[in-house]
């Protein structure tokens, strides 16, 4: 059922609309009322009566038309009843802002279940129940009750799982001079969730943000699903809470030990091009500059600033922001020479000193702009000595709103930048009042232009054949390296011995030099347990290695019940990395890289993505640890075969993304070879 009732209602129903001014429901009338929505309003209570002029039916059934959104604040046991008569009356849309639901405990989950119950009987729709209302500044409609006088029309869509938070945001975006174009608070979501709105509030026409706050995710593939559309033409950032380490699930293998829940939300969100925000004030900081500035085409970074310290400070979080300070050409130099003081600092940061009048602070701004190595502009305000703020800010405001590039302010100071503030505001030009929070807001443009080059990107698709796993799978009796194997990963022959003579009969059939592994289902990290020797050159050494490896898992692990040992050729000597794969529950294949071996969870040089992949996804895994920077050579390190690596990365994430009944896959190591030498699965779960 489509959702525009909810979004653009011909007819509003407020039932348990209330006389005293302490209600909440006298605060919702209120709200309506004084929004100027231009569709019909009517209010609902036994007690009839009038309210803001309008009549008060005894029941729902006396509602006259047009009415396609009832809004019901009625205590919680006669909610189920109140949406059938709802749905009797021919309203299918609902928000529900009455609490005592799920939120208090299982009488209130019983009661939940029972709402949602009659909503599928009848094909209704509802927010809530437990939350405050959604408004719309445009439209306008207000069906919440905030305390008035709400917040400014704006750009930036609001999407909340708290209420309390949508009261805060609001009254603190009031005070810092922007607005919203949305607030939705979703509440307990039984029926409507953060996916189901994405489209349609990203379908209007005045938002240009979306801000979300979640606490959870309601069904991980489908909100990456709806994402993925709707961050094509508008970005969205969410901060979402839980990041805890309690949230991790705890499993056998380092790959689903280390794939918390935390990782699958950052690889979906990646995916997706969701912009994760860490704090509150990252969210509306970074929402109000993809709100009102150009795109950053690139990370070259200029600095305009009147006071030296200031430039150092945005310079060193210019580095810690990923961005760079750009290299200024000869002609700019020359030209910021010309017109600036000689002991001003003509080099990037541009420094034009503390007597900097608004004439130079606006002429040095257009030089800097027309720099050909600059893609975006930093100007950092002090108050001057002998001008204003204000003044400063004015003369800039033309050449900002008239560049291409993105011009962020950090307006330093409070007492005395009051004027400045509003001349800024007034002309949708972001300032803050630190040159952190402004450089951390010029990356999230720099983010945003480099997802939108790569949003078209589809995942890799390899000539594999999925019909010999199947076959494998149905067998009951495949090795994971023969399931590795069907889809083109290099794995080494792995013969299981029961006895020192069958190991050494063996490991001649292998070649020498082998290694030795401790046969067991019960062990998982083997080299703990002394499960494991290496480089062993002749039968002998192999058949005494039986006796050793078999005797130290005994030792250390009796109830183990041991198979026997496993032989494999030994290969040369090379890099060592783990990649692995996990079935996350919310969001389907999780692909892991980092540094292998039996450190793995101590370093957690790791990095995920969803499967499959795309090309810049593998590269991006391999980038963001160093187990893949080091690929390419360090020191006396020399390069290992990188190429390799992606390939086994993308045909893993396929394997992943196609058989999900695999929940776990894990190569640990994966040796990679000298360049052009190839990558070998050498032990694999």
């Amino acid at each position: 059922m489509s959702l525009t009732s909810f979004f653009s209602p011909t007819g509003i129903v407020i039932i348990g609309a209330s006389h005293e001014p302490t209600k909440l429901g006298h605060g919702l009338a209120y709200n309506l009322a004084r929004s100027n929505y231009a569709g019909a309003m009517h209010f609902v209570n036994p007690k009839g009566g009038k309210l803001f002029g309008q009549p008060i039916y005894t029941n729902i059934a006396e509602v006259p038309d047009p009415v396609d959104l009832a809004v019901v604040l009625t205590p919680a046991p006669t909610v189920p009843q109140t949406l059938r008569e709802c749905a009797k009356r021919g309203i299918l849309s609902a928000i529900i802002l009455s609490g005592g639901f799920r939120e208090v405990g299982p009488e209130g989950a019983a009661l939940e279940a029972e709402v949602l119950a009659v909503a599928q009987e009848y094909g209704m729709r509802f927010m809530g129940p437990n939350c405050v209302g959604i408004l719309n500044t445009h439209l306008p409609v207000d069906v919440t009750f905030l305390p008035p006088p709400g917040p400014l029309p704006g750009e930036i869509a609001f999407i909340s799982h708290s209420g309390a938070l949508c009261s805060a945001v609001v009254d603190w975006g009031s005070g810092q001079g922007y607005g919203f174009s949305h607030m939705i608070s979703l509440g307990n979501q039984a029926n409507i969730n953060e996916a189901d709105v994405l489209a349609p509030v990203a379908d209007d026409r005045f938002t240009r943000v979306l801000a979300m706050y979640l606490e959870s995710i309601s069904n991980g593939q489908r909100f990456v699903q709806e994402a993925s559309q709707v961050t094509r033409s508008k970005p969205i950032i969410v901060l979402k809470s839980g990041r805890s380490a309690s949230g991790q699930r705890a499993a056998a293998s380092h790959t689903g030990a280390l794939a918390g829940q935390e990782h699958a939300v950052d690889a979906a969100f990646r995916r997706c091009g969701v912009i994760r925000a860490n704090t509150s004030e990252e969210l509306f900081d970074w929402a109000r500059a993809l709100a009102w500035c150009q795109p950053l085409k690139g990370r070259a970074i200029s600095i305009l600033t009147n006071a030296g310290g200031p430039g150092v400070t945005a310079s060193d979080a210019v580095e810690a922001n990923g961005l760079s300070l750009a290299e200024l050409a000869s002609e700019t130099v020359t030209a910021l020479r010309q017109i600036l003081p000689s002991a001003a600092s003509v080099r990037n940061p541009v420094d034009i000193l503390a007597s900097g009048s608004p004439e130079l602070y606006a002429s040095s701004l257009k030089i800097l702009l027309d720099d050909p190595a600059t893609d975006g502009v930093l100007v950092i305000i002090l108050a001057p000595p002998t001008f204003s703020a204000g003044a400063v800010a004015k003369a800039m405001v033309p050449i900002i709103q008239s560049a291409a590039k993105p011009v962020i302010v950090a307006l330093m100071g409070q007492r005395m930048t009051g004027e400045a503030a509003e001349h800024l505001r007034s002309a949708h030009i972001p300032e803050y009042c630190f040159t952190e929070r402004a450089i951390s807001a010029m990356a999230i443009l720099a983010q945003r232009h480099e997802f939108l080059a790569r949003a078209d990107e589809k995942p890799v698709t390899l000539e594999v054949d999925p019909g010999a796993v199947r076959s494998l799978l149905d067998s009951k009796s495949a090795s994971p390296a023969d399931i590795l194997a069907a889809y083109g990963i290099p794995t080494l022959p792995i013969r299981l011995a029961s006895s020192p003579a069958q190991a050494a009969e063996v490991a001649r059939q292998l070649g020498f030099p082998v290694v030795l592994k401790v046969a067991s289902l019960d062990i998982s990290h083997k080299s703990d347990v002394g499960g494991v020797l290496l480089n062993l050159a002749d039968e002998a050494a192999v058949s005494q290695g039986f006796e050793t490896v078999v005797a130290n898992a005994r030792r250390a692990m009796p109830e183990a019940n041991i198979l026997g040992v496993h032989v494999q050729r030994m290969l040369p000597a090379g890099q060592e990395v783990i990649v692995g794969a996990v079935q996350d529950p919310l969001f389907g294949p999780l692909v892991m890289f980092g540094s292998g071996g039996v450190e793995v969870e101590g370093l957690k040089d790791v990095a995920f993505a969803l499967a499959p992949l795309t090309r810049s996804d593998a590269e991006r895994m391999l980038e963001s640890t160093w187990a893949g920077r080091k690929l390419r050579g360090f020191r006396n390190l020399p390069p290992a075969d990188r190429a390799a690596v992606l390939d086994v990365l993308l045909r893993l994430a396929q394997l992943a993304a196609d058989f999900p009944e695999l929940p776990e896959i894990e190569i640990n190591p994966l040796r990679v070879l000298a360049d052009g030498q190839g990558a070998f699965a050498i032990d694999v779960r």
